[in-house]
């Protein structure tokens, strides 16, 4: 049986059946010397951005921390604010005497109130709030409100909306597209598979709040835990299925699969017959891009191993990754990036369209080019899941379509991401412009999922529905 337990292996820099030859041990000489080269603290140094931040004895010392110590992998982790007494700790170091609000309120407010905002948040959110010392150095602590990188993961009470009357906890209905725990089966040929129920941050927006991260005043979790049993079974399941081809790997967040754990699912994956493809979907790119240059960290090196084997046995392994807002861009992560498309490895985005943080044209077309720069393939654009607590969130169907067709044709095409709704009740991605009818009016869209027909799912229509704010008037049937 595997053992869960966090250990450190040796990582194999050469596959056991790959034929050694002098030609191989000369490229591989230069290659490593290249990559070496290319990776070497000198190179990789640019501004020390994080040390402008102010610290305490109880948030991140940001302005003693050297190159390496934010680069670390041990650091980062060792610095995680996750508990209700640290965020307040930090908001209480961070924040100004004086902040402004959240844009529609207006006006001012003092550093408690703006605390009293963010607790409030959290009693209503679904999520609780996780934070990587990246993102902190990335947040704009002298508006923090309107803030784009700060309102995706610290939820505000004061610009929660009331929720929309159909809503679900499970919006995607995964549960019940579960035919064995950790493995969502939906479509013929693809299958989701949730090994791990943890991630580095945690968005306030998630559409899997139902099971990921740790309990909230609304919601008890418990879902996806790390457990041999558990994968095995889950895995068993991929490899019975004969129409399966493609499985995505993802949780919580693969970031925090122990890299045995990592390899062992990724080897099974490739060992299996009926997957030609998997990925890995991790928002770690975006929100912890240091770990993929420490060296003394072997998840990265292990990912590159896994993609390597993939394409030698002619499959395909990719990194599927989030980023919303080009704000979360720095040299690390432009260097992170470099990293893995040194080293062949596929790279795709998928972003979520926010209402306030990302739902302009400048703002998403900057994001894609940024994307395109770094070799990062931009996949998808979704419409905001309709989740607890997330109206405030949600676009229009119409805001998503003007986007579209405002961005296509002014970027390659090859770069341009599909803007898709994942539909209410399991009905899986649709391009947004792909409706049946949609009533303006009501804000009420239509759908349909050829290709979904499991659970007696054949020739249903699914309704999407836009926010309240949005419509004349709810619409229920």
């Amino acid at each position: 049986m595997l053992s869960l337990a966090a250990r450190r292996l040796p990582v194999s820099r050469r596959p056991t059946n790959q034929i050694s030859t002098p030609l191989l041990r000369r490229r591989e000489r230069r290659n490593a010397s290249t990559i070496s080269e290319a990776f070497s603290p000198a190179s990789l140094h640019g501004p020390e951005f994080w040390r402008q931040l102010p610290s305490s004895s109880t948030t991140p010392r940001f302005e003693e921390a050297s190159f390496d110590d934010f680069i670390s992998w041990d650091w980062n982790k060792n610095n995680v604010i996750e508990t209700e007494n640290k965020i307040y700790e930090l908001i209480e170091v961070m924040v100004p005497q004086e902040v402004p609000q959240a844009a529609g309120i207006g006006g001012m407010q003092s550093r408690d109130q703006f605390a009293g905002d963010v607790r409030g948040g959290m009693k209503k959110a679904t999520m609780s709030v996780r934070l990587m010392p990246y993102v902190l150095s990335r947040i704009n602590w002298a508006d923090p409100a309107n803030c784009p990188i700060f309102r995706q993961f610290v939820p505000l009470g004061s610009i929660m909306e009331e929720d929309h009357p159909v809503l679900k906890l499970d919006s995607q209905n995964e549960q019940a597209d579960s035919p064995v725990d950790g493995v969502v089966h939906r479509y013929p040929e693809k299958a989701l598979f949730l090994p791990i129920g943890v991630c580095p941050v945690y968005c306030v927006f998630c559409t899997r709040a139902y099971g990921v991260g740790a309990d909230t005043v609304l919601v008890m979790k418990g879902k996806f835990k790390l457990a041999s049993t558990r994968l095995k079974r889950a895995l068993d399941y991929i490899e019975s299925q004969p129409d399966l081809r493609d499985v995505v790997v993802s949780g919580g967040d693969a970031f925090y699969l122990p890299h045995h754990i990592m390899e062992w699912i990724g080897n099974r994956l490739i060992g299996m017959k009926n997957i030609e493809r998997f990925r890995f979907a991790t928002r770690g790119l975006a929100v912890s891009p240091s770990r993929f240059l420490d060296k003394n960290d072997p998840w990265t090196d292990v990912l590159i191993q896994l993609s390597d084997k993939a394409r030698r046995a002619g499959k395909h392994m990719a990194l599927h990754t989030h980023f919303d807002h080009p704000n979360e861009i720095s040299w690390i992560t432009e260097k992170a990036a470099l990293r893995l498309s040194q080293a062949s490895v596929m790279v795709r985005n998928q972003s979520v369209l926010l209402r306030g943080i990302n739902d302009n044209v400048e703002t998403m077309s900057t994001l894609i080019r940024r994307l395109g720069s770094m070799n990062i393939q931009p996949y998808y654009v979704y419409q905001c899941d309709m989740g607890k607590k997330l109206e405030h969130f949600r676009t229009s169907l119409q805001t998503i379509l003007d986007m579209e067709s405002e961005i296509r044709g002014s970027i390659a095409g090859f770069y341009m991401p599909s803007f898709v709704v994942d539909l209410a009740g399991g009905g899986g991605k649709r391009l947004a412009c792909s409706y049946d009818t949609y009533d303006r009016a009501t804000g009420v869209s239509t759908f349909r999922a050829p290709a979904v027909t499991r659970n007696g799912k054949k020739g249903q229509v699914f309704k999407h529905f836009d926010p309240l704010r949005s419509s004349q008037q709810p619409a229920l049937s």
